[in-house]
């Protein structure tokens, strides 16, 4: 039995929904359409950041480094999204929680499909880091790091997105 199709909503340029949807495995858009992906920045009250590394088997970019996220499902809008990706990858409930930043920048794929990229940043308790645990099949490992640890990890080519990143993290720690 094949796994369900999962679609995503179409936005323009300006990021309004287009009303049209596609499947999520086979994106390929117009030069004016966009899809949307959400990510977090998760800080601890010691100024430490939660980064996960991507499970071995995942299709794209398998054991780097990176922050907690994924794609917005079709009729979900991303304060929604975030808040179950981080629970599906990390265990942590930030459903109800409050941002303390969102940023929104504009990316491209490797197959040049562009894209949102919704980046919040939510503080962490003592509570949420006991409870962290990796979702099996994308997570294989995480680990609360400072800004200077990601550096490092980011010098080795093994951070995605470090250079989207890097000033969003000093505002989430600040």
């Amino acid at each position: 039995m094949s796994a369900e199709k999962e679609f995503c909503d179409i936005y323009d340029v300006n990021k309004r929904p287009t009303g049209k949807t596609v499947d999520r495995a086979a994106i390929a858009l117009n030069d004016d359409e966009y899809f949307l992906i959400v990510s977090a920045v998760l800080v601890s009250a010691d100024k430490k950041i939660l980064i996960t590394k991507r499970a071995m088997q995942k299709l794209w970019s398998p054991g780097m480094w990176e922050i907690p996220g994924g794609g917005v499902k079709a009729g979900e809008s991303s304060l929604e999204a975030i808040y179950r990706e981080i629970l599906e990858e990390t265990n942590v409930n930030l459903f109800g929680r409050d941002y303390k930043i969102l940023q929104t920048q504009k990316r491209r794929t490797v197959e040049d499909n562009k894209y949102f990229a919704d980046i919040y940043c939510f503080e962490i308790s003592q509570d949420d880091i006991k409870n962290i645990k990796g979702q099996e099949g994308e997570v294989s490992d995480y680990r609360l790091a400072s800004i200077e640890d990601i550096k490092e990890t980011a010098k080795d080519n093994k951070f995605l997105r470090y250079g989207d990143l890097k000033d969003f993290f000093y505002k989430c720690i600040s």
